[in-house]
Formats: C-alpha cells, structure tokens, sequence
C-alpha cells in the first residue's frame, strides 16, 4: 500500500507524493494542482447554520445571509441549499501511544461514520499518523476497502507505544501539524467542490516539520474544513486550543469527545452537517490577483444562529 513522505527522517519520497518538499517559507499552490478559485474568481462557501437550541436551521434563503469580505459587504451571486454535491473527504486517525486505548472505538466509529454520511459520487481516503504519516487508502469511493484501511491502523507502527506516565525518548512524536498539511496540499488541492478532513486525535504534536499555521494555510488555500473529534485519555491530556485553532480557521467543528458514546454522537453531529450545508458563491469586489489572504464573514439575520464557514482564502495570483 502506498504511504505518504516520512517527514521524520526526509527519506524517499514514493511515486505517489513525488517531489514533495515542505514549506519554508509557506509557497502558492503548485501549477499541477489548480483549485477551483484559482480558474475562476468566484469565492464558494459552504456554510452551515445552527439555531439556539443547537439544531440544523434548513428553512433559510438568500435574503437571510450577508458575507462580508475583509469588512466589505459582498453582494451574494450563487444560492443553493445544498444536499447531494458529491463529498471529498479525508479522514485522519491517531495513532499515537496516547491514542492506545481510544484505537479500536477509533475504529469502529470511523467505519460507521463513512458508512452513513458517504453517497455515490462520494470518495474518501484513510490516512494515519503516529511517528510518521502513513496513506491507508487512497480516494476511492469502495466502502469496504476504506473499512479495511480503517482496521489496518496500527498504534506506532513506526515506533513503541507510550504508556501513561512516561516520557518520550528519541525519535518520539506526533506529527500532527504534517498530516493536516499533507492531507490538503498533497492529496485536496487538486480536487473540486466540498473538501473536509475529519481527525481524530488528542492534537497534541511533538514531530511535525510544519508548523500549525503552515497546516492551517494548506486548509485555506484547498478550501478544505477541518473538523477534529478531539479523542483523548483523561490520564495524557489534549491540547484543545490548538484543535480549536485548526477548526476555527477553517470553518470546521471540535468536538471532545472522551467515551465511546460520546465519540458516537460526534459522528453523527458531523456527518448531519456535511449533508446539511448552503452554498453560497460571491465575485469579491476586491478583484485585485495578488495571492494576499481576506477575511470572510457570514452573518444570518438571527443573530442567534451559530454560523459555520471558513474565515477566509487565498485570492489567486497572476
């Protein structure tokens, strides 16, 4: 089975990530991988909307949401409730020692989880990391050969495991921080429509080459959702900050979750908003090509609404 760069030790890198370098500093996406802005200049959002009693609002339209584009008010030129627009999806499994005892719940949720939110048209991909980051299964829409890469993960396959109470020594961490980046700039950046990636992990990251930011950039750039189920035994600690970060600035979702029951409710949660979405579509009044960041901001008329979407993007460059 294929597997990603070992950015631990910088070996060679397979035919499938040939020629990958990380950043420093963070560089515009390649040539080879275009996305959808960077062939047109029409910015999408897909957003979701929560009302005060945390349920999905379904009944709103066009008139209910103004964006606003580094504080500009942008006039909305696309509206859509949108149901079946095929998914992307990446799932990032833990493999840490400090996942060890959470691993097989792990497991057994994420195959419930692809099973229920994936249709036709949808494909995902199973990555895990540990010491290094390893790809599973590549983009496929077989449910049972995801499955199996779900069940293939292994605690440490490239290292020993941890047990509570002791203390990392050599080449010991958890590259985090690299698999998010992986994910996006490696395997979305050349993929259309609604991306998200699902992690679950303890976020804590003592391994990675990147930085969080660096991770955090590849998201945006890839108009990629980060959603992290925030897994973790009471006895190792999470850095929830750091997930939170992540999620915020991408327009995704944390969730902790700290028992089997709860990490079930965390996929459904998931998985009702990934089919319970608005797109919307808007041409910047900025029509500068200069590759610089802008702020989005979504507002809906009940300002009691929790809106979901990303913060931000990557205008293109010429």
């Amino acid at each position: 089975m294929p597997s990603l760069k070992k950015l631990a030790g910088l070996c060679a890198v397979p035919a499938l990530f040939a020629a990958i370098a990380l950043p420093a500093p963070p560089q515009e996406p390649t040539a080879q991988a275009p996305t959808i802005k960077s062939q047109v200049n029409l910015v999408n959002l897909f957003v979701t909307v929560r009302d005060k009693s945390k349920h999905i609002a379904t009944n709103l339209t066009q008139n209910d949401f103004k964006v606003f584009e580094d504080g500009r008010e942008q006039k909305i030129a696309f509206f859509s409730k949108e149901v079946t627009l095929p998914i992307t999806l990446g799932l990032l499994m833990d493999t840490s020692g400090s996942e060890q005892y959470m691993l097989g719940a792990i497991q057994d949720g994420a195959s419930n989880f692809l099973n229920r939110v994936m249709r036709k048209g949808d494909e995902a991909m199973v990555i895990s990391f540990d010491l290094d980051v390893d790809l599973l299964s590549d983009f496929t829409e077989d449910r049972s050969l995801l499955n199996r890469a779900i069940h293939k993960a292994q605690i440490n396959a490239a290292g020993p495991v941890m047990t509570p109470g002791t203390l990392p020594s050599g080449n010991i961490g958890t590259d985090f921080y690299d698999a998010v980046y992986l994910a996006c700039h490696d395997e979305l950046a050349s993929e259309a429509g609604r991306k998200a990636v699902v992690v679950l992990t303890d976020a804590e990251d003592n391994g990675s080459k990147v930085r969080v930011e660096e991770a955090i950039e590849a998201a945006q750039r890839t108009d990629t959702v980060v959603h992290i189920l925030l897994v973790y035994d009471p006895r190792m600690g999470a850095d929830s900050g750091i997930a939170k970060k992540i999620t915020d600035e991408t327009g995704g979702r944390m969730i902790v979750v700290n028992n089997e029951k709860h990490l079930l409710e965390a996929f459904d949660q998931i998985s009702e908003e990934l089919r319970s979405q608005y797109t919307l579509g808007y041409y910047p009044t900025n029509s500068a090509r200069d590759g610089k960041f802008r702020k989005i901001k979504v507002e809906v008329s009940d300002h009691s609404d929790k809106v979901l979407a990303r913060k931000g993007y990557y205008a293109p460059k010429s």
